[in-house]
């Protein structure tokens, strides 16, 4: 069986999250379900999607696991943005985070080097 995937994010300023999400992903949303969500396809049958909800925001975490850590995080620091935190687990495991303008983390997550 196959697995699709839509993880949510509650925003509370939705054009400001729109363009914070652009920066992230490199991208624009995929679609626009309506006017207060939009969706970024981030692998096939795997989507994010923001959705204009006030006070609902800043309790999402995600990680989302990619076999270009590196390369990644390169590439989303050229479109502006840094990570608020680096870890490496024992086992190898390494994760980079950011943060939305409302708090929510989003990570990256990849193995060893």
């Amino acid at each position: 069986m196959g697995v699709d995937l839509f993880a949510g994010i509650p925003v509370n300023d939705y054009a400001a999250a729109l363009a914070w999400y652009e920066q992230l992903f490199g991208s624009s949303p995929v679609f626009f379900p309506n006017d207060k969500e939009a969706v970024w396809e981030i692998a096939e049958h795997r989507y994010v999607y923001i959705e204009h909800r006030p006070g609902r925001a800043g309790h999402a975490l995600h990680t989302v696991f990619v076999g270009d850590l590196d390369d990644r995080v390169a590439a989303i620091a050229d479109r502006g943005l840094k990570p608020t935190q680096r870890e490496t687990y024992a086992n190898g495991v390494r994760k980079v985070t950011y943060h939305d303008p409302d708090g929510n983390e989003i990570g990256f997550g990849g193995g060893p080097v």
